[in-house]
């Protein structure tokens, strides 16, 4: 379906907004987004897990949620106009916008700010290249004991393997700042250690 066919038929409850993560997986983020104050979402898409990590994060907590969103054909991005009002429906905390790369973003001094981020869910990096330069940029800014969740990083009944799963493999797994706390479909959750 194209996306302005589907923008009409969202806009007329036809269709949900789009999201890329199982019942499953949101489930689990919700469970590690409980009660935290700085969140980051990179690659927000239409907000449908953006929705759900607002709902479970603290009352004070402010929610970073990442994303270029190009402009289409008609001059501006649909997928932003659907996150921004599927976002809106939960009102808790504050949603800051943050219309650049997740890279770009991991600079930006209000990210290296204190407290330290103390959950980032990336959603943007299916190929090897792309989850490099992601997890180059946020694992530095995650507090200890903050969470960092990656989507595509294990093996997903009936989709094709992402080589986003090599460099989790080769590379995040081995990480000694973090330790893995969860696994669920294709998501891996991990904790920032101390020290």
């Amino acid at each position: 379906m194209s996306v302005l066919l589907h923008l009409i038929k969202w806009q007329l409850g036809l269709a949900p907004a789009e999201i890329w993560t199982t019942e499953d997986e949101r489930s689990c983020l919700a469970r590690h987004a409980a009660g935290k104050r700085r969140l980051v979402e990179v690659g927000v898409w239409h907000g449908g897990t953006t929705r759900h990590l607002r709902r479970a994060m603290s009352r004070e907590a402010t929610l970073y949620a990442v994303d270029p969103f190009p402009k289409g054909r008609l001059g501006f991005s649909i997928p932003r106009l659907v996150a921004r009002r599927e976002v809106r429906q939960v009102p808790k905390g504050r949603v800051v916008w943050v219309r650049q790369t997740g890279e770009a973003a991991a600079r930006m001094e209000m990210m290296r700010a204190h407290p330290p981020i103390d959950f980032v869910f990336i959603d943007n990096a299916q190929t090897y290249d792309q989850l490099r330069v992601e997890w180059e940029a946020w694992a530095p800014v995650v507090g200890t004991r903050g969470i960092i969740a990656l989507h595509d990083t294990r093996p997903g009944a009936g989709i094709p393997t992402q080589t986003s799963e090599i460099y989790a493999r080769d590379v995040v797994r081995k990480d000694a700042r973090f330790t893995i706390v969860d696994e669920v479909d294709t998501l891996t959750v991990l904790q920032r250690l101390s020290g």
